[in-house]
């Protein structure tokens, strides 16, 4: 709700005699040069490659929590939410290229619309309260993750600039000796987070842009593995996620909503706001999502391959893969990665994340509270709920024995 508010204030102020005011704020110097790349650090840029590296941490340490003891932690788990994110990913690509892929110099926004946004699909979710499954909440999280997992993969191959070799082999040399340390039982986080902070400005010196180094430091915090308790106050990780959480989840992602969210339509006709590049992009949100995510899970059901997330109907499946639809932040980002230093063409893609966003969050949020619920929708959930209490994590949201038909 935070995010919420923060991206619809920004779009207040840029439309509001306070813009430019807003703008020269956003994009003021603060320096110093730390990349001749990058030139003089602007608020922006502290924002978008600096606090959004600690965002990433926090994603780097959500994954390898769930890959290694939560719900990702076997394959029969993982088929679903991976076939449903490559899927989600790869359609709004192909229908974003049908749109404005023809069009000179916009083919570099085919990530845009492949990006989901969690805290805002889980946010529009979560009004729903018990309306909407469990099954359908934990689908959604890990749907999200390895959609992150995937948008992490594209910025690093896709959107790198020229490489310097000797910063990347700086950044290769440190992560191996955070590694060693995980290796010889090192579990001071201070330690760690110091070569975080060395790992995050080799990376920015060697042209891969600095937020990887967050989920690539991830990786190498000590974890403890705890079955049927998913926290430890022994184990590294899961005291630096919850230690990182409220400050990601109250300042970082809020701050990067209102620095990147701020569009002036003012002015804007419909020719601009259905140029290709923002309804390739809108088109790609709302369009590409829920064929791809939905069509993925039929299919997966129908032929075998996984089974149907149990107390859910196909209709509430559908509207969860609406709501996947919601690009916002990782949109965003990518957009700015996507264009760099062409601010007619950021300001265009922004036009299109939102408008692809808002209607994908409407309409999956009118569409599950107007769906009807799983005949057995209580028992079900009472069912669920007495495992979480039991085990402290739900480890399969899936019937196999369920019949694929409604």
């Amino acid at each position: 709700m935070l995010l919420i508010f923060a991206a619809i204030m920004a779009m207040i102020v840029a439309n509001s005699p306070f813009a430019e005011t807003y703008h020269h704020l956003i994009h003021a110097v603060t320096g110093p040069v730390l990349t001749d790349k990058l030139g003089p650090m602007t608020v922006h840029l502290w924002i978008n490659d600096g606090l959004m590296a600690i965002f990433f941490l926090l994603v780097g340490l959500e994954i390898k929590r769930e890959f290694v003891d939560g719900r990702l932690a076997t394959w029969d788990r993982r088929i679903l939410p991976m076939v449903a994110a490559a899927a989600g990913m790869a359609v709004p690509a192909a229908i974003y290229m049908a749109f404005a892929g023809g069009t000179p110099g916009l083919a570099q926004g085919w990530a845009i619309p492949a990006a989901t946004d969690i805290a805002f699909a889980m946010g529009v979710l979560a009004l729903l309260g018990k309306r909407a499954p469990t099954s359908l909440k934990l689908f959604l999280v890990t749907v999200a993750i390895v959609d992150d997992m995937g948008a992490v993969a594209i910025i690093a191959l896709f959107y790198t600039a020229k490489i310097n070799l000797v910063a990347l082999g700086a950044a290769a040399a440190i992560l191996g000796v955070m590694v060693a340390m995980n290796r010889f039982g090192v579990k001071s986080l201070a330690l760690y987070l110091v070569a975080f902070l060395i790992l995050w400005y080799a990376m920015l010196l060697s042209g891969v842009h600095a937020t990887i180094a967050g989920v690539l430091a991830a990786m190498a915090i000590p974890f403890d593995r705890t079955p049927g308790a998913p926290d430890s106050e022994e184990s590294p990780l899961h005291r630096l996620e919850h230690g990182l959480h409220p400050w990601a989840a109250f300042a970082i992602v809020p701050l990067f909503g209102f620095a990147n969210a701020g569009v002036d339509v003012r002015g804007l006709g419909p020719e601009q706001m259905f140029a290709p590049l923002p309804l390739g992009i809108a088109a790609g949100l709302f369009l590409g999502k829920q064929i791809g995510i939905f069509g993925s899970v039929w299919l997966a059901v129908k032929f075998g391959i996984a089974g149907r997330l149990r107390g859910a109907t196909w209709l509430q499946i559908y509207a969860v893969a609406m709501l996947c639809g919601i690009g916002f932040t990782m949109s965003l980002f990518i957009g700015g990665l996507a264009f760099p230093g062409d601010a007619l063409l950021v300001e265009e893609a922004k036009i299109g994340i939102l408008m692809g966003s808002l209607v994908a969050a409407l309409s999956g949020f009118a569409l599950l509270r107007l769906a009807p619920p799983h005949p057995d929708h209580d028992a079900i959930e009472s069912q669920t709920n007495a495992e979480i209490a039991a085990d402290g994590d739900v480890r399969d949201t899936s019937d196999s024995k369920e019949p694929a038909a409604t």
